[in-house]
């Protein structure tokens, strides 16, 4: 896997096996037709889950809440529950090592910010806390699993766990060696190129930048106004909050992974226990940052009620309308309008997916919107890329700063086009859409 021009991890390797099928990686595809969907694998791995809900999945309880002890809560983008259940699977001993995304050590040499890694204790472990909405791969990880016996625990987003979950029935070592996983909900992720833009705005070189925080956290801001800050090679930093950027506004689809348009997976249903922001008050105004919480695994159901018990984790119980509250938004992208872009005619292979294509119901607003992030996503790469290449940056914010005036008015009635848009019935005011 590689990055290509546009900043996406795409396949390399010979002509013949590209322009091929290959039955195996057809098996191993999390977007492949062929390979089981999340509700065949979820029935697998937890077919005796007290729960079962058609966002959810299946689960044996959902929480929200925060960790108490140390620092993990302050060194997190949220409440610091993942970071604290890997750690409590080492010092439990149930696992060896965790996979993890971390900071590159030297992006200019590597020629990427962030990469998965194993971590074999607590300070390894730390220095993968924090949100990486950045491209990545986990081919050099499972090797190493196969290489070096043990048991592991995969920390990653819904498509990366199915993918592990669907290597794991193929390759009977990493079945062996891999323990748990732990799931991230997730929006759609970005390629490379959004951390450039982010440079850029910032009057940076992408090339002289060492370390990205996506998410720098300040306890006086709510949780969600997003700070991104950027740490250069000499040591000086700079920061931005999202909003002032021109594609800061995640839900308009800058930069978004064209695969994202047909996963249906929200919430990591794969996932032996899966963690998200809980993005509802009060708790979104919280810029300590809180986390909700969905456990698949009966084990670590009983560690996670051993640190309530011993008050190392602040968690309450929450039901299923709370969690899906939390990440609408995403539900809607995933599902309402999923079902909208199944519609679209389609050259080559069709995906399968478990909503049907469907636009009964969609007012023309909502269909706007779906129509627009689309074409935000796609575009954006494309500008960018032409800007790069014409080295004007001017190029892109431009394009960039139209296109979000235009989604925003569609979405949330703002400005001028929020105006036209209204009197064409084409606006909406449903805040976080």
């Amino acid at each position: 896997m590689e990055l290509d021009r546009y900043g996406q991890m795409k396949p390399t390797g010979p002509k013949t096996w590209l322009r091929g099928r290959d039955k195996e990686f057809a098996r191993i595809c999390p977007f492949s037709p062929v390979a089981r969907d999340e509700d065949e694998l979820a029935a697998e791995y937890f077919s005796r889950a007290k729960n079962r809900d058609p966002l959810l999945g299946r689960y044996e309880a959902a929480f929200v809440g925060h960790v108490e002890e140390g620092e993990y809560r302050s060194n997190g983008s949220s409440g610091g529950m993942v970071t604290w259940v890997a750690a409590e699977l080492l010092r439990l001993g149930l696992v060896d090592g965790v996979a993890h995304v971390k900071e590159s050590d030297d992006p200019r040499s590597e020629g990427r910010l962030f990469h998965y890694s194993l971590s074999r204790n607590l300070q390894e472990l730390q220095a993968g806390a924090k949100s990486r909405y950045y491209p990545i791969e986990l081919s050099g990880v499972l090797q190493s699993m196969r290489e070096a016996p043990g048991r592991y625990a995969v920390v990653g987003i819904p498509c990366f766990i199915k993918a592990v979950r669907l290597a794991c029935a193929d390759d009977p070592i990493l079945k062996e060696r891999i323990a748990f996983t732990l799931g991230l909900f997730c929006g759609h992720m970005k390629s490379a190129r959004m951390a450039e833009s982010f440079a850029w705005q910032m009057g940076q070189d992408i090339g002289k930048v060492k370390r990205l925080d996506y998410r720098k956290k300040a306890q006086d801001r709510p949780a969600n106004w997003y700070r991104a800050e950027l740490t250069l090679e000499n040591g000086e930093r700079c920061a931005q909050d999202w909003w002032h950027l021109v594609d800061g506004d995640w839900g308009a689809g800058f930069f978004q992974n064209s695969a994202c348009n047909f996963c249906d997976d929200v919430v990591a249903e794969t996932a032996d226990i899966a963690f998200g922001d809980a993005w509802k008050e009060p708790y979104s105004s919280d810029g300590r940052g809180t986390n909700v919480v969905i456990v698949r695994s009966t084990i670590l159901l009983d560690a996670i009620h051993a640190g309530i018990d011993q008050k190392r984790i602040v968690l309450s119980h929450v039901n299923s309308d709370f969690v899906i509250a939390t990440q609408a938004a995403g539900f809607r992208q995933r599902r309402e309008g999923l079902a909208f872009r199944l519609t679209w005619p389609r050259m080559g292979m069709r995906p399968r997916k478990r909503v049907h294509a469907c636009r009964q119901g969609l007012s023309r607003q909502r269909m706007a919107v779906y129509i627009m992030r689309y074409w935000i996503s796609f575009w954006s790469h494309r500008v960018f890329s032409m800007a790069v290449f014409l080295r004007s940056p001017r190029l892109y914010i431009v394009w960039a700063r139209a296109a979000l005036a235009c989604y925003q008015g569609v979405a949330y009635s703002r400005g001028p086009i929020g105006r036209i848009a209204q009197s064409l019935g084409l606006a909406g005011s449903e805040g976080r859409t």
